[in-house]
């Protein structure tokens, strides 16, 4: 007995020894072209599945219904995701099919996995396998968006997928421009509806979307989404975005229907603030005559965008300009409750009526 538990001391010492000499050598091969090993392949995603299933128990899925959740979701994935794994517009290049593991196709693989178990891949990549994790941590609303888009990607034609990306620059029938998504694939008025998540930026001052470009351009203000849309263009480019969204008139949409307790409720807050739990009044920045030019307007936007900003500040998540604190402050201190309130009063001021 003494003479195995011996050998096998020597067998854990040099095993290990053998293995990196092996390593060293370069006669292991690390070529993408020659295929992983049938065993491999399946181990890892053996590994990969079981990985997956559990992390995935301590998530619960929301409801993911809304068709508005789709646009700022579909126009990411043509920018940040259709090269690898292709779309019904493109189908995925050569040179994607030869990388190892190549990427799936979508259509076939999202059916086999739950809602929380995309929002697992989604938001925090695979390992091994070139899958990136969301760029913007901390915003789980735009990874839920993804979860979304994908849920209705199996079903999608390349004209359903237009229309919900936005794409531009379309030649003839699976051809894509270079550049087909502009900030008018989602940003565009007549793209936006009552329900949009998406923010309406004609008629925004010069200086309050300056402060958003760049925000989003240094990483300073968490998106997903917009870090990649604009991480890439050059910084001297965003001032004349900024004002080319400025200058632009914001066309008057029909009034909707609206709670009118809801409305109600949200104007108290809007107009006097509630002093008991140190909020002020949103109208005493926003909107106010000779106000800050840097303070958004926000009169218009669809309650939907309003409710899910006033949740990433009350939760510390948005931020990003020099005055993005004192909101933070001021939205702390809200009730569950005054989150649709004050989204419905101020969606209800189309171009800051009364």
């Amino acid at each position: 007995m003494t003479i195995r538990w011996k050998y096998l001391a020597i067998l854990v010492i040099v095993a290990p020894l053998l293995g990196f000499g092996f390593a060293w050598s370069g006669l292991m091969s690390v070529r993408a072209s020659t295929g992983h090993w049938a065993a491999t392949d399946w181990f890892l995603h053996w590994v990969m599945g079981n990985s997956v299933r559990t992390a995935a128990l301590s998530v619960d899925a929301p409801p993911l219904d809304n068709p508005a959740l789709v646009p700022p979701a579909a126009g990411h994935f043509e920018t940040g995701c259709a090269i690898c794994h292709g779309s019904p517009s493109q189908a995925r290049s050569a040179a994607v099919l030869a990388m190892l593991p190549p990427p799936p196709d979508l259509k076939t693989v999202v059916p086999t996995w739950s809602d929380a178990q995309l929002f697992e891949i989604v938001k925090h990549g695979v390992r091994f396998t070139g899958m990136p994790a969301w760029p913007a941590q901390m915003r789980d609303d735009e990874v839920w968006d993804m979860v979304a888009f994908l849920r209705k990607l199996p079903d999608m034609d390349s004209d359903a997928y237009l229309r919900a990306s936005g794409l531009h620059g379309i030649g003839k029938a699976g051809e894509v421009s270079p550049l087909p998504i502009t900030c008018e694939s989602c940003h565009s008025e007549r793209r936006l509806e009552a329900a949009s998540v998406i923010p309406r930026l004609a008629g925004q001052s010069e200086a309050y979307l300056l402060n958003s470009l760049r925000a989003y351009a240094h990483g300073e203000r968490a998106s997903g989404i917009m870090q990649v849309a604009v991480g890439t263009l050059p910084e001297e480019s965003l001032p004349e975005l900024a004002a080319y969204y400025a200058k632009q008139a914001r066309p008057q949409r029909p009034a909707l229907p609206a709670d009118a307790q809801l409305t109600e409720k949200g104007r108290e807050i809007a107009e006097k603030g509630r002093a008991a739990d140190k909020i002020p009044a949103c109208l005493s920045c926003h909107e106010k005559p000779g106000g800050n030019p840097a303070y958004p307007r926000i009169s218009g936007q669809s309650a939907p965008y309003l409710e899910r900003q006033l949740r990433l500040f009350h939760a510390g998540v948005r931020g990003g300009s020099s005055f993005s604190h004192l909101m933070t402050e001021a939205a702390k201190n809200l009730k569950e409750d005054d989150f649709a309130v004050l989204a419905a009063f101020f969606a209800s001021r189309e171009n800051g009526g009364p």
